[in-house]
């Protein structure tokens, strides 16, 4: 499969996480491109079997300018999206914890649940971040075949 990463990041949070989901897609063999939202030319997510979007969780629950601005600029929803993001519980509890993840899965229908990290994936979430990426590869083989 051809997958995008594209991911929005200030504090390095949700790039570590796309970094882990990136390292557990290439030892699957997979083909993976990484960009970072705001960091030039975007890539045509057609060109992908699947796109996944990292956001992190701005203010009260909002999606940051840059990610909407990205889906402004794509222009239509890929068929194929998966939501991952970071946030903090302490900033709003667990109402509003990575709600911009919750939001973009939404607004993409996407067919699997976001992955929701708090502040770094270091640690026992790590391992959170390698099991979805596994979930979502096996979804993804399954929803493809048909």
């Amino acid at each position: 499969m051809r997958i995008l990463i594209c991911y929005a990041s200030f504090s390095g949070n949700t790039k570590e996480v796309a970094e882990l989901i990136e390292k557990k897609l290439l030892k699957e063999n997979q083909d993976v491109y990484v960009y970072r939202i705001g960091s030039g030319s975007i890539p045509d997510p057609s060109l992908f079997d699947v796109m996944m979007i990292g956001s992190f969780t701005w203010g009260k629950g909002s999606t940051p300018e840059v990610v909407k601005d990205f889906i402004y600029e794509i222009g239509y929803k890929p068929p194929t999206v998966f939501v991952f993001g970071t946030g903090d519980t302490q900033f709003g509890g667990d109402l509003l914890f990575c709600h911009a993840a919750v939001k973009l899965a939404k607004f993409y229908q996407s067919s699997y649940e976001p992955l929701k990290i708090e502040q770094s994936p270091r640690g026992a979430q790590e391992e959170k971040v390698i099991s979805w990426t596994e979930g979502v590869l096996t979804h993804c083989m399954n929803y493809l075949k048909k």
